[in-house]
């Protein structure tokens, strides 16, 4: 696996990102939230990921800095999970939102939990939830 995330890969479009937030779904793992939606193409790259920290909770620049820092190297190391198991492109905002400053420990173990119940939202299929009602 390319441990990489180079530029193709960044979320920047103003119009993908406000489609995300009108019409985008939602998983969250205190204190992360992933907003997503299913893309058309991304020309090639399954994954569109941007990273945001509220103002709210870090009001200078270098805590949110450090925390988008922190955001995007736990994406890097475990954006493995998503490519092996998700069909399709998807675009992704990434947010930290609390005033609690964890450790980069405990947010990497927090990414890899969020990114499951992810994928586990995302691979539902309809036959497995009749089966649960039944």
């Amino acid at each position: 696996m390319n441990f990489t995330y180079p530029k193709n890969e960044r979320l920047k479009s103003k119009t993908t990102i406000g489609l995300l937030f009108s019409e985008g779904k939602s998983v969250s793992k205190y204190p992360l939230r992933l907003v997503y939606r299913q893309a058309e193409d991304h020309s090639g790259k399954k994954i569109k990921l941007g990273v945001s920290v509220s103002k709210k909770y870090f009001k200078k620049a270098v805590d949110r800095n450090y925390f988008k820092r922190v955001l995007r190297e736990t994406y890097r190391l475990n954006k493995h999970l998503l490519w092996d198991n998700l069909e399709g492109s998807y675009s992704f905002m990434f947010f930290y939102q609390s005033k609690d400053r964890l450790s980069y420990e405990e947010i990497n173990t927090k990414t890899i939990q969020l990114f499951e119940k992810f994928l586990l939202q995302v691979n539902k299929t309809p036959d497995s939830e009749t089966k649960k009602e039944s």
